[in-house]
């Protein structure tokens, strides 16, 4: 198998043209030309004075490969192409008896119990939440009903909070051994659309997702897997160092000497029952902000210019950075082409946003966080849960300025620059349910953190011209952008100090969203695997 890349199409070309223009670049005949597969589709719209064409990286067999590479060794885009079949670590042996556990069924306790399923383990895997069609059903009562269950909602249930995102599928993790291929086939095998394998920036949405999450459950219960739902963990066996199972709110005790533990980052009754157990565990930064909302065609006309609305193109979004004279680092976070801002919290009288988005992208309105990042040594020191805290007292007065009712506090953002209360709205309509109280959101947040946004928002305007118009909305707040916690783990991937706990994915500090999340499902999964079967790694 070669590969090719930088193979430029317009963006308007037929089909069959693919086919051809690949033939003429490789200047051989159609005969010749055994197969060929879309790796990926990308486009780059940062120069504005040049027609927008789509990139492309194809996958492709010829008759004869030695023959096409020696003519063409002069070309640097075509080469041998990688091997990014997933192979998996071993199996497990039969009449194995110890069935390990999987605590949390988000990205990564999906993609660990499934790779772990696959390897004939049979994982028990424990949810705190509902199944993901109840689980929906009680995130929209707080949306529509301002009535909040606290073990079923946007952080907690089957899929974990990425199920009620952008459902992106890509990140920046180093990744050699290609396990994001092996994510994204998954999906694809329970049901998500086959261009997520090509397209250069992948989602799926959220109503696509509850599908694909239930499609992966069955498969996991098809090998023997085991899903059990409003199963919250409330404590951890630990005897000499060693881990030995755990204890449900039921009361039932579950006996494993190999625990995941697949937290997402709102889990702070677990963590803090972890902490009180001797878990060693070590604040990290995170940061916090507020959610922005613009016309998406605003967007879509400063990003794409003369092809916004181009049907093959979809939603534009962005990503911004800024670095305030403070010190302080400014970046959007999150960003959720034609989407809604949402209600996130999982906790009784506390205000939390987040950003989500259909595969359509076809809401009125973008939103991003803008968020500014804060480090326990400056900002939260002391204990590992600091940062916890530090995120319960600003979501609590958020709460408080929102009215009590888990309506959120908005400012639009030229009263916000003015350093002046909102008082009415203009063009842009917040997207949040339960609604809005406009308000000065000057207070929400630290000082520095409102230092630094009012400094960063003029200056993203000159990136993309209407960023900061007057009437477009900030909506507070934004505190969960990552946990404020790690779990720390050895090079063997379990606990520091404790044998058989594999801390994993967004909730232990090593992800950061669904792809990156799947990611460290599959190697925690290799990890467990090795050292049930004693592979020295």
């Amino acid at each position: 198998m070669l590969r090719i890349t930088e193979l430029k199409l317009p963006l308007d070309h037929a089909d069959d043209e693919l086919r051809a223009a690949l033939l003429q670049r490789l200047a051989i005949g159609s005969d010749e030309l055994l197969d060929f597969t879309l790796f990926k589709r990308s486009y780059d719209a940062r120069k504005k004075s040049t027609e927008l064409q789509f990139i492309y990286t194809i996958d492709f067999q010829v008759r004869d490969e030695a023959a096409l590479l020696k003519r063409l060794s002069h070309d640097k885009h075509i080469g041998p192409a990688p091997d990014v079949s997933y192979k998996v670590v071993g199996h497990a042996p039969a009449g194995l008896t110890e069935r390990p556990l999987v605590v949390g069924f988000g990205p990564c306790g999906i993609f660990a119990g499934l790779l772990l399923a696959q390897m004939g383990f049979k994982p028990i895997i424990l949810e705190r939440g509902k199944e993901v069609r109840q689980r929906t059903k009680d995130t929209w009562g707080l949306w529509r009903k301002n009535v909040l269950n606290p073990e079923s909602n946007v952080q907690f249930g089957e899929g974990g909070a990425g199920t009620f995102s952008d459902g992106k599928l890509y990140s920046q993790i180093k990744d050699p051994k290609f396990h994001g291929r092996k994510v994204l086939h998954e999906f694809v095998k329970a049901g998500a659309p086959e261009e997520i394998l090509y397209v250069s920036k992948p989602h799926i949405g959220t109503f696509r997702l509850t599908g694909v999450v239930e499609n992966m459950r069955q498969q996991i219960e098809a090998l023997g897997g085991e899903v059990r739902f409003q199963q919250r963990v409330t404590d951890v066996l630990i005897e000499d160092g060693q881990m030995l199972g755990v204890q449900l709110d039921s009361g039932e005790r579950i006996a494993s000497r190999h625990v995941i533990l697949a937290l997402g980052h709102s889990a702070r009754d677990t963590f803090r029952m972890l902490h009180g157990r001797g878990v060693y565990m070590e604040a990290k930064p995170f940061s916090v902000g507020f959610r922005i909302e613009h016309p998406q065609g605003l967007i879509d006309r400063a990003r794409l210019g003369k092809y916004a609305g181009h049907p093959k193109l979809g939603a534009a979004d962005y990503k911004l950075v800024h670095h305030a004279r403070n010190g302080r680092s400014v970046y959007s976070f999150c960003m959720c082409p034609g989407g809604t801002v949402v209600a996130a919290t999982s906790e009784p009288n506390r205000v939390v946003t987040n950003g989500m988005s259909q595969y359509s992208r076809n809401e009125r309105n973008a939103n991003s966080g803008i968020v500014v990042g804060i480090t326990p040594e400056e900002d939260y020191p002391g204990s590992p849960l600091a940062g916890i805290e530090l995120q319960e007292r600003l979501e609590s007065h958020a709460y408080i300025m929102g009215g009590e009712n888990y309506e959120a506090p908005a400012q639009l953002v030229g009263d916000f620059i003015a350093g002046k209360a909102s008082t009415s709205l203009g063009e842009v309509e917040p997207s949040y349910k339960p609604g809005v109280k406009l308000t000065d959101l000057a207070d929400a947040l630290p000082a520095f953190a409102i230092e630094a946004i009012r400094e960063a928002l003029p200056a993203f305007d000159k990136q993309i011209k209407g960023f900061s118009q007057p009437d477009a909305v900030l909506t507070g707040i934004e505190t969960r952008t990552s946990s404020p916690l790690r779990i720390t783990r050895g090079a063997d991937m379990q606990s520091l100090n404790v044998k058989g706990l594999y801390p994993a994915g967004e909730g232990a500090g090593y992800a950061g969203g669904i792809m990156s999340a799947g990611v460290d499902g599959i190697r925690i999964a290799e990890a467990l695997a090795k050292g049930m079967l004693g592979i020295v790694a």
